[in-house]
């Protein structure tokens, strides 16, 4: 059996769709997987031994369909679900199941605060997606395959820190979800420990900020790490402190303790850190009983009552007390 598999960003999300990688791979005998995704995220999918073979998406929509469409797939599972995917389902020929992504309860939590989302997580209604093929949840979790080798800057990380560190993942894919500078500089005033920043290439002022502010406390390597070398740190670390990113499901894939403070966005939204089977020490920091939150399902570049409450008011103290404590 030939399945494509169509998840097109980001890399939370796309961490979150590897237990269906991996169960349909090992519950349907000689199935044979490929994943569509941004060409962005090839990368990370490459490791995956789970996976027969990356496409990524064209510029040109209809080139991905002609080539999706040459390929024959006797399955398509769509875990985007959107208006691109909806062309792949018109035009390719092949049987199609598609994820429910329940857009109208998110909506309805959204707009006027009524929360009737299942009590259930995102992973759990991605495997239901294939629940008709047979395939059950292994409880194995997620996945994220780090490459064999060694780079440099793990040496370095180890010799710095005799690989005992916190690490600090600043960075969010929109402002709402990020604690502000002056939040983060009380937190790792708190913390006694070595702590490792990392972030993208949008994080890297912030980083050098607190790298000023904490010279002989901080490794700063944000915007110097691909998303791997990334999960590497991660994989190093004692425990993450981290917003609500790709790198907090990344961490969960490896069983890592976390701190996972959450901005405009809600745990109700059912992608808070997943562990599947395996019972580990993680803490969800929300400022609750705000009548604004959640005010979005992702974010914005800007707070929309101009108070940042659900950051602003984050107990930095409790905070560093439980990443101590982990």
């Amino acid at each position: 059996m030939k399945i494509l598999i169509i998840r097109f960003s980001s890399i939370g999300d796309i961490v979150l769709t590897t237990p269906v990688v991996r169960c349909v791979k090992n519950q349907i005998p000689d199935v044979e997987i490929h994943f569509l995704t941004k060409k962005n995220y090839e990368n990370f999918l490459q490791t995956n031994p789970y996976i027969t073979k990356i496409w990524t998406l064209d510029e040109s929509l209809f080139k991905t369909i002609n080539i999706i469409k040459s390929q024959k797939f006797e399955l398509i599972i769509d875990l985007h679900n959107n208006l691109r995917t909806f062309a792949f389902k018109i035009f390719c020929n092949s049987k199609v199941v598609s994820f429910n992504k329940l857009n109208f309860r998110k909506f309805l939590l959204v707009k006027f605060k009524i929360n009737i989302l299942p009590e259930i997580h995102i992973v759990d209604r991605y495997l239901r997606t294939v629940k008709y093929l047979g395939v059950t949840n292994d409880g194995e979790g997620l996945d994220f395959f780090l490459p064999e080798n060694t780079p440099e800057f793990k040496k370095i990380v180890l010799e710095k820190t005799a690989n005992d560190f916190v690490c600090f993942a600043i960075g969010g894919q929109h402002y709402t979800k990020k604690l502000p500078l002056l939040k983060i500089i009380e937190i790792i005033t708190k913390i006694d420990s070595k702590i490792v920043i990392i972030g993208g290439n949008e994080d890297i002022e912030i980083a050098e900020k607190l790298e000023n502010e904490f010279t002989n406390k901080i490794i700063n390597l944000a915007g110097k790490l691909s998303v791997s070398e990334s999960a590497a740190v991660i994989d190093m670390a004692k425990v993450l402190i981290t917003h609500d990113t790709g790198m907090m499901h990344i961490a969960a894939a490896f069983k890592k303790k976390i701190i996972a403070i959450w901005g405009n966005t809600v745990t109700a939204f059912g992608m808070y850190p997943y562990y599947g089977k395996y019972k580990v020490a993680n803490k969800n920091f929300e400022v609750l009983n705000l009548n604004c939150r959640p005010c979005s399902k992702i974010g914005y570049n800007k707070c929309p009552q101009k108070h940042f409450n659900c950051m602003m008011l984050q107990d930095t103290n409790e905070i560093a007390k439980c990443a101590m404590s982990i």
